[in-house]
């Protein structure tokens, strides 16, 4: 019998956020903390594996917002900023710990160290990772995959399939523009589907996507595989691969998983939050804003807040042990699998790259460690979706019904009582956006600029981001005012429009403000004669 496939993808994405207008700005530090936590750390991991001839694959998605600001240079230039900040903090902390907490005085040269290889590194690439990774697919180590672009949940836009498909067409062509490739894979955010949506991804060339582990359970027909095989989406040429549930929650579960245990890094007990305000406040946000500085010195411990100093070698011995454990399940799994089918399953592992790094500090190891070791396995192998379908054979077909990889399964936590109200809004501009594209259609220099502005804003605000921020109630009034935001600016144009007029210094302004999607083509808000059939 051959080995099992198993296919790890990884989504990289962070909204998008860039305020020039401010000497610094809170919420860049999201991209910073993931660039210098998650990205690099994985992009040197995979480059070292492949330099030592480890032969693994997996498959990664970088969203269009993410890809962005990875290539704009102010943020450049404020990331150099914040990673010599995090080293001039480091020298301080290597010399108040050898004073004050001999016990944390490791780790304090851990962290530093780190710092400083993370930006030699970064600086080695030209500040730009994204085309470390380029070089990873030429190789065949990779498969970069696309996505929606502005990481928009889809199911709550199925009625305005204009807007769909713009946010479609403009993930797919960025992409194209970054990695220089067009794309066979692309990543629904948040695993969030509905019936016919995988036929907008196949007028774009797409042939697979993934989808959410219970969608097999409640697929309108009955499944034989039962989701370990790659399912046809009702009669499209798109594959949906189905996330192995309990594979993936030996990692993702916050109360069970591998990152839960004890002796692994305390998350949220930093200095930036634990020292005095006199010591650490040129590190921290104007003004006297307490912020994450990457100084993290205790373990998990316990639920309360007596925590015992981490340990570095108690966390590699635990990183092997659960690394071994992983490959054990992925064993176990695939043998009952197969003994039931009588063939070899494909397990699809999904993740959002930022868990490993920066939500956990020992993630970028434990990928390590597993991609390493799995690769002797003499029953399983690390693949891609691409390159199972390259195998050509038939696979099953599946009618699927609408869902998500969100609590409950469907739109819990993007439709509430937090956030329910930003959607009247939002489609309100869509459907104005599309009244826009109808009456004034093809239009050249400062109209076109003007009309595709109005569609970025719109594209913006449809971002999953934000309703997520309302629910999950973090950064509330920055998600509150982004929407604002975006949704104001469509209506300056829309307003404009209305009187035949252009707007043209505030135009200006703005296309710097929101400095994204050059290829955008507000046209593609025209609706084809089928779409108001669902209305």
């Amino acid at each position: 019998m051959s080995k099992t496939s198993v296919n790890l993808i990884l989504h990289a994405h962070s909204p998008y956020v860039r305020h020039l207008e401010y000497p610094k700005f809170l919420e860049e530090n999201w991209l910073f903390e993931d660039l210098c936590e998650s990205y690099i750390p994985l992009l040197r991991m995979l480059e070292n594996l492949d330099s030592r001839d480890v032969r693994f694959r997996l498959s990664i998605c970088f969203s269009p917002t993410l890809c962005t600001m990875l290539l704009d240079e102010p943020l450049q230039e404020r990331f150099v900023e914040y990673m010599q900040g995090r080293i001039e903090l480091g020298e301080k902390e290597v010399a108040r710990t050898r004073r004050q907490q001999p016990e944390c005085h490791d780790m304090a040269k851990f962290y530093l160290k780190s710092y400083k290889e993370n930006l030699a590194f970064y600086e080695s690439m030209g500040r730009n990772i994204l085309d470390g990774f380029i070089k990873l697919q030429e190789k065949g180590v990779i498969e970069i995959i696309a996505t929606a672009a502005t990481h928009c949940y889809f199911p709550l836009y199925k009625n305005y399939k204009a807007a769909v498909r713009t946010q479609i067409e403009i993930g797919v062509k960025s992409h194209i523009r970054f990695f220089h490739s067009a794309p066979k894979g692309f990543w629904l955010p948040e695993c969030g589907y509905y019936p016919g949506l995988e036929k907008e991804l196949a007028n774009y060339g797409i042939k697979w996507c993934q989808i959410p582990a219970h969608s097999v359970i409640t697929a309108k027909n009955k499944i034989l595989s039962a989701g370990y095989q790659p399912l046809r989406l009702y009669d499209s040429e798109v594959t949906g691969f189905p996330r192995d549930w309990s594979i993936t929650n030996l990692v993702w579960s916050d109360s069970t998983g591998y990152p839960c245990d004890p002796d692994y890094r305390e998350f949220y007990r930093d200095i930036g939050y634990d020292l005095d305000m006199d010591y650490i406040r040129p590190y921290v946000h104007e003004p006297d804003v307490r912020v994450f500085t990457g100084y993290k010195y205790m373990a998990i411990t316990g639920r309360d807040d007596n925590k015992l100093p981490y340990d570095l070698s108690k966390a590699a011995d635990k990183v092997r042990l659960h690394a071994d454990n992983f490959l054990y399940h992925l064993r176990r799994k695939a043998m009952s699998i197969s003994a039931e089918t009588q063939s070899s399953p494909v397990l699809n592992l999904c993740f959002d790259a930022e868990l490993f790094g920066h939500r956990w500090f020992e993630g970028i190891a434990f990928l390590r460690q597993v991609l390493q070791n799995g690769v002797k396995e003499k029953d399983i192998e690390f693949t891609t979706p691409g390159e199972i379908l390259s195998r050509s054979r038939e696979y099953e077909k599946a009618e699927l019904n609408e869902c998500s990889w969100g609590r409950g399964g469907y739109s819990d936590s993007w439709l509430d009582g937090e956030n329910s109200w930003v959607y009247r809004h939002i489609h309100k501009a869509i459907e104005r956006m599309e009244e826009l594209a109808e009456r004034f259609p093809n239009q050249r220099s400062l109209k076109a600029r003007f009309l595709n502005q109005a569609a970025r804003e719109v594209l913006l605000a449809m971002a999953s981001d934000w309703p997520y921020i309302l629910h999950d109630r973090t950064s509330v009034i920055y998600a509150e005012k982004r929407l604002r935001n975006h949704l104001g600016s469509f209506n300056v144009v829309y307003s404009n429009m209305c009187k035949n007029s252009v707007h043209t210094e505030w135009l200006i302004k703005a296309e710097k403000r929101n400095a994204i999607f050059p290829e955008m083509d507000y046209n593609l808000f025209l609706e084809k004669k089928d779409d108001n059939k669902t209305r």
